[in-house]
């Protein structure tokens, strides 16, 4: 099964400025091909730590054998960089990502 997620780790300002607000939404199910369901939709913005408690709770996630991340692309590549590594340095660790 593979799940959609938009994750933001707030760890600077700016992050707490474009994403601070963000409120959680319900899933939403499709399918990426014929027979492979997808769950989209959810967004988490939070401080690492809190972020990966919550992380932890999401169902879809645990049962996920592929986990989409979604990014805004009107931000810019290098913002977006920032975005994608603060998940790879202080949230993917903590949930045993790899």
């Amino acid at each position: 099964m593979s799940v959609s997620r938009s994750i933001f780790a707030l760890v600077t300002d700016e992050d707490r400025y474009y994403f601070g607000q963000q409120g959680k939404g319900s899933d939403h199910f499709g399918y990426i091909e014929p027979g492979t369901r997808a769950v989209f939709g959810k967004s988490y913005a939070a401080e690492p730590d809190k972020l990966i408690e919550e992380l932890a709770k999401d169902e879809a996630l645990q049962e996920a054998d592929t986990i989409l991340l979604t990014i805004p692309n009107t931000i810019g590549v290098e913002y977006n960089i920032h975005l994608l590594s603060s998940i790879l340095e202080h949230v993917a660790p903590g949930l045993g990502w790899r």
